[in-house]
């Protein structure tokens, strides 16, 4: 039975006898071996931490337990959060359970309907800004400190607490550090998250690969992107508010941050639903995409393990799968013989 992030790493995290142990379930997600792609990476093997295994769907599960619970433990009774699509449905389930107030506020026109409905679903108020996700998370900031609610967004400290655990995992299950940890990069809390876990482990730790959309990579460029555009919606982010912590990660681990194209981003998704029998989100095929540029790029990762964090799951944003596939062909009479010729 999952016991759930505040149980199973309970000796790992910020909490007192008062923390309420929430749980929907949440952490112990799969590691699954991506062999054809290791081939092409160059790498003695990959593998595909699969958070989209997570409750609601996402690696924002991790964090958000703790965050709630934390509120909780502090007597706040409504919370807020900015959302591309997952930090909304994942804080709207744990402010469902723990009988929070939960009040979303989301870009215009930029977040997956999958991930908008759970929200709904949930039971969360929805507000819709006329502005990007950036925007977004400056008007959140500003409201919930002037009305003393909780924000949930990652740069809540107990956010960032509870994605490390993760890293545990991946040590655990693999019963070695691996050498590389390559992650989509977005608002920038995970790679951070992960850092950490392996920092509080101790000893060998690996070189953190963060990946971001060509058309919203702040982190390469070094500088905000006013208009990140990308197929990717859940880093579709050009102000990280981790930034700073994800660059130390990046320099500490001796690792880099690399852009790659929405076609690179959609190839390496194809890939990974008809090769390794994963669906993942778009944006959880940067970090597969980033590898293969840098394998063409003649990066050297000869006898090396690698894992690839795949952050969300497919169902998040399932417009993206039915956009990206050839269209059925016109129906077939009802007929063996015609449904013979078709399957042919």
């Amino acid at each position: 039975m999952k016991r759930g992030v505040l149980l199973r790493w309970a000796a790992h995290l910020p909490l007192t006898e008062k923390t309420p142990r929430l749980s929907l379930g949440e952490g112990d997600t799969p590691l699954i071996a991506g062999a054809s792609l290791a081939r092409d990476v160059g790498c003695a093997e990959l593998w595909l931490k699969f958070e989209g295994l997570n409750p609601t769907g996402s690696f924002k599960d991790r964090g958000m337990v703790v965050a709630v619970a934390k509120a909780v433990e502090a007597g706040v009774r409504s919370a807020v959060c900015a959302s591309t699509g997952n930090t909304s449905a994942s804080a709207a389930a744990y402010c469902a359970v723990a009988g929070v107030a939960c009040n979303v506020v989301v870009p215009e026109g930029k977040v997956a309907l999958g991930k908008l409905a759970q929200a709904v679903a949930h039971g969360a108020r929805i507000v819709v800004l006329r502005g990007n996700f950036d925007a977004a998370l400056a008007r959140v900031r500003e409201v919930a400190a002037r009305r003393g609610i909780a924000l949930l967004n990652s740069v809540n400290p107990h956010r960032i607490e509870g994605q490390k655990t993760a890293a545990f995992e991946i040590v655990e299950e693999l019963g070695r550090v691996p050498d590389a940890v390559a992650l989509p990069v977005g608002n920038a809390g995970n790679i951070s998250a992960y850092w950490r876990g392996f920092c509080e482990l101790g000893g060998r730790r690996p070189v953190m690969l963060g990946f971001q959309a060509s058309g919203a990579a702040p982190l390469v460029s070094g500088v905000p992107v006013p208009q990140p555009e990308t197929v990717a919606t859940a880093i579709r982010i050009g102000n990280p508010a981790s930034w700073k912590a994800a660059l130390a990660a990046q320099r500490e681990s001796g690792g880099l941050f690399a852009a790659v194209t929405d076609a690179e981003i959609l190839t390496a998704w194809r890939r990974l639903s008809t090769e390794t029998g994963v669906f993942c989100e778009p944006a959880s095929a940067a970090p597969v995409a980033g590898l293969l540029r840098l394998a063409r790029e003649k990066k050297d990762f000869n006898g090396q393990v690698i894992v690839a964090v795949l952050t969300g799951h497919g169902l998040k944003d399932p417009q993206a799968a039915i956009d990206g596939q050839a269209e059925m062909g016109p129906p077939v009479a009802d007929d063996p013989a015609a449904l013979e010729a078709a399957l042919r």
